[in-house]
């Protein structure tokens, strides 16, 4: 049971970054802005948030650090995103270049700024092996079945993504800012003869996917990598990627995006925890197949996608440039 219990955690710790980070090209989408930066502003949050950790880790509270840290990943999320918003909605540039410059040129850039920093020929930060565990939350935990789950050995991050769902529902179907943006998204000429500055709401979008990102950046380096971050373009694993499938799978809608988020999470569980699942099966997976296990996402998505792409949600006007000159 104990071995339930952490698998199911472990499901939990990587469905966060993926929800919050989906969620927030979730937003940039909907407003008519491709987004596939996800990835290089997940890496930028990952190394604000590095770098606070290794400037406070002995110096406050270490939940107070991780909100910090958490924020800081957000903020500098939604500045490197800027330039995507800038060039893409300002410029009118091809939205798909001007994010995978973005994707290329974040790496190189965290390495200078290491090297420069630490003045030593290295691209690691390491800040030891604090965690940033909570073990238990009172009277909750006591709870069977739930309270193991939800309420021991998690991270204040799971609260912090639920409320950001429950938020991001509220907002894009509920409020005034929430229609304006899904109309831009769908028909920006219409919207526009109805008053609304597509711009403007255009740029909330792509800075709101910016924090979002990076906050995910920085949840994935706390929770998932833990002890260390290296300036490399697979700095997040993929994640940012990976975010992108779990937003087109859950078709752009939050509530399909969670459990798209779960289903992506639940497969690279049982790849992280292979050899202890092989152990309980007495080894009848030969070793060499593990490599299988990490496609079964990709694969499943790829199959599902055939399935479910004549019923996509995708903003109509999503990845095209407003002119106001044409209708």
């Amino acid at each position: 049971m104990s071995i339930f219990y952490n698998i199911l955690q472990s499901v939990l710790v990587s469905m966060v970054p993926l929800l919050i980070v989906a969620l927030g090209g979730m937003f940039s989408e909907r407003g008519g802005v491709t987004n596939i930066a996800l990835e290089g502003i997940m890496i930028m949050g990952a190394f604000s948030s590095a770098v606070v950790l290794i400037l406070f880790i002995d110096k406050m509270p270490m939940q107070l650090l991780f909100i910090i840290a958490m924020l800081v990943g957000g903020l500098s999320g939604l500045l490197y995103s800027f330039l995507h918003a800038y060039a893409a909605i300002s410029m009118k540039s091809n939205q798909v270049i001007s994010a995978t410059a973005l994707n290329l040129a974040i790496a190189p850039l965290a390495a200078v700024l290491i090297k420069a920093v630490r003045k030593v020929d290295s691209t690691w930060l390491e800040w030891g092996g604090k965690t940033f565990i909570i073990k238990e939350v009172p009277l909750l935990s006591k709870i069977p079945f739930i309270g193991d789950i939800f309420f021991k050995n998690v991270f204040i991050s799971f609260y912090i993504g639920i409320a950001i769902l429950i938020i991001s529902s509220i907002i894009l179907f509920k409020t005034k800012f929430g229609l304006r943006l899904r109309a831009c998204g769908e028909n920006p000429h219409a919207a526009d003869s109805l008053g609304v500055n597509i711009y403007k709401v255009r740029y909330a979008g792509v800075l709101i996917s910016g924090f979002l990102a990076g906050l995910g950046g920085a949840i994935f380096l706390i929770t998932i990598n833990g002890t260390a971050f290296r300036a490399e373009a697979t700095a997040v694993s993929g994640f940012g990627f990976l975010a992108l499938a779990v937003l087109i799978f859950g078709n752009w809608n939050p509530k399909r995006i969670i459990f798209a988020a779960v289903f992506f999470s639940f497969f690279r569980t049982i790849d992280a925890n292979f050899t202890l699942l092989n152990g309980l099966i007495n080894n009848a997976i030969p070793v060499n197949f593990r490599n299988l296990f990490k496609m079964v996402p990709y694969i499943a998505t790829l199959i599902l996608l055939i399935f479910t792409s004549k019923n996509s949600g995708a903003p109509a006007a999503d990845g095209q440039v407003y002119d106001p000159g044409q209708r």
